[in-house]
């Protein structure tokens, strides 16, 4: 059997799904603070309470300004990026479909939100391997973008960006990496060369870049992008704790272990001081971390911390969540060069089962 090990890659993925903020209007103040506690919980990763409040922000929407107004298209967004984010595609589908439907109706085809959702279900159809669907999508919420606001806004750039994500992952690299150019060159005319946003379209490049072997290119911008991060949001900002967990994944890829470890570490005590230590992103720290003593032999520094990255992800995202998978997978691989092949079966045969599930 051919054993999978899974890197949680901290790629910095501009505006590609996001949860929309609102401001009491017409849905009201009580449904306004709804939407600012599902965020907060949302940060904090408490994603089970956060679609209760969701669940019932949607419900004062519809009681407050009907099921077909533009505030209630917004809740449904915010409920499905929520399940998107747990892994429950099939719960999040219909909600993006609805919340994009009343948009269009009331906004008209042509707004900057309808672009905004049709951005988000072409996410989740790329998260799913349907690239074809996804890629309508992004492409006409590039358009809808480029009319409204012009071709040199910072959307476009983020739109771009989106497609060019899409085209990464397909490895349609030259495809992505004009796209990547452009949304760079967009935001850095717009915003400056030390913005935080241009330190994302580095990053991305970067990866793209990483993938391909060209690590040359790949090192000097994820560098310029982590010092950027470390300017203009402070050293212990999880964006700096993600470029070095970035940084340290292509140290890696060169086997260059001694300079990987340092920045993984880094990265992992960032990630656990901002976010606290049952967080899903410290799950992805943690996880990286095993990965690297795993492949250098540290089996017993490894499993400790599979194990730990495990149980955060089992609380944090659910026992059938597809990051839950990746984390058995990594652990069974372990027992397997351990010879420990009964447990690395159970683990197996477990994820299989995750996998398997319709979403």
């Amino acid at each position: 059997m051919k054993n999978t090990i899974h890197i949680a890659l901290a790629i910095v993925l501009i505006s590609t799904v996001f949860l929309q903020t609102v401001f009491a209007q017409g849905a009201g103040l009580e449904w306004d603070l709804l939407n600012q506690e599902v965020l907060k919980l949302y940060q904090e990763g408490n994603y089970d309470k956060a679609i209760l409040v969701a669940e019932h922000a949607l419900k004062i929407a519809k009681e407050n300004v009907g099921p077909d107004h533009p505030d209630a298209a917004k809740s449904l967004n915010n409920l499905a990026f929520l399940y998107y984010t747990q892994g429950h595609y099939a719960k999040a589908e219909p909600l993006y479909k609805r919340s994009l439907s009343i948009k269009e109706k009331t906004l008209g085809p042509d707004h900057p939100g309808v672009a905004k959702s049709l951005n988000n279900l072409a996410e989740l159809y790329r998260v799913q391997g349907r690239y074809a669907k996804a890629e309508a999508l992004y492409k006409r919420s590039l358009a809808i973008i480029e009319k409204a606001l012009g071709p040199d806004h910072p959307d476009v750039a983020k739109s771009l960006n989106n497609l060019a994500e899409l085209y990464r992952v397909q490895g349609r690299y030259a495809k992505a990496e004009a796209l990547y150019k452009r949304s760079l060159a967009i935001i850095e005319k717009a915003l400056g060369p030390d913005h935080p946003d241009v330190a994302k379209s580095l990053n991305n490049l970067a990866e793209l870049y990483r993938v391909q072997g060209r690590y040359a290119k790949a090192e000097a911008l994820y560098k310029r992008s982590l010092a950027i991060k470390e300017k203009a949001l402070g050293p212990d900002h999880p964006g700096v704790a993600k470029s070095l967990n970035n940084l340290a994944l292509l140290y890696y890829a060169q086997g260059h272990y001694a300079k990987a470890e340092p920045l993984y570490k880094r990265s992992l005590a960032i990630m656990e001081k901002a976010l606290g230590p049952d967080h899903p992103d410290v799950a992805k720290s943690l996880n990286n971390l095993a990965f690297l003593y795993y492949t250098q032999g540290h089996y017993a520094k490894a499993e400790s911390l599979y194990k730990h990255s495990l149980a955060i992800k089992e609380k944090a995202l659910g026992p059938d969540h597809p990051g839950v998978a990746k984390s058995l997978e990594n652990l069974a691989a372990l027992y397997r060069a351990t010879d420990r092949t009964r447990e690395a079966q159970q683990l197996e045969n477990r994820a299989a089962k995750i996998r398997n599930i319709k979403r």
